[in-house]
């Protein structure tokens, strides 16, 4: 029985966990693209900011939460590709779903990051876009419609990530 085990888990199951694996690093398309919805959340530093006042430009918008171990895992991650796409035309929001400045200021200390993460206190904006779980990522067009998303964690500086990423952007 054990052969039979090892040798099932060999022929289905590592070929799965590749499949699984590679094809993490991606970015579903949305079609047809809907609008975004628009939000007004107050940043770390108590700025209100706005999805409306990105447009013109993609905008990566992660909905995560201190308590979720892939959105810990990929916020170095998001860090890293924020350092390349500032200067390139990219916005990136990381939005905290329900908890307060008190929990969120002793994980920057850990997961440092220069872009705004924006407070969701009440839930109101997860609640108005497709959120199945946390981490979930929305990349938005200059047009402000959702082009693709991802469920679950990702290594944003992951070369096709990026290039997907950067494609949206508005010809000159």
């Amino acid at each position: 029985m054990t052969r039979c085990t090892s040798l099932f888990a060999a022929v289905w199951l590592v070929p799965l966990l590749v499949v699984a694996a590679t094809t993490q690093q991606t970015l579903t398309p949305v079609e047809p693209r809907p609008e975004a919805p628009d939000f007004a959340l107050v940043d770390m530093d108590g700025a209100t900011r706005r999805l409306s006042e990105l447009r013109g430009r993609p905008v990566i918008v992660n909905f995560w939460a201190t308590w979720c171990p892939p959105c810990r895992d990929e916020m170095p991650s998001m860090q890293r590709a924020w350092l390349q796409f500032r200067g390139q035309g990219v916005a990136m929001v990381a939005i905290n779903v329900g908890e307060d400045e008190e929990v969120i200021f002793p994980f920057t200390a850990n997961y440092p990051v220069e872009f705004p993460l924006l407070l969701d206190h009440d839930g109101t904006v997860v609640g108005q876009w497709p959120v199945r779980g946390l981490p979930s990522t929305f990349i938005v067009d200059p047009e402000g419609r959702v082009a693709y998303q991802a469920i679950g964690g990702r290594e944003w500086d992951d070369p096709e990530l990026m290039r997907q990423v950067l494609a949206l952007r508005k010809p000159k």
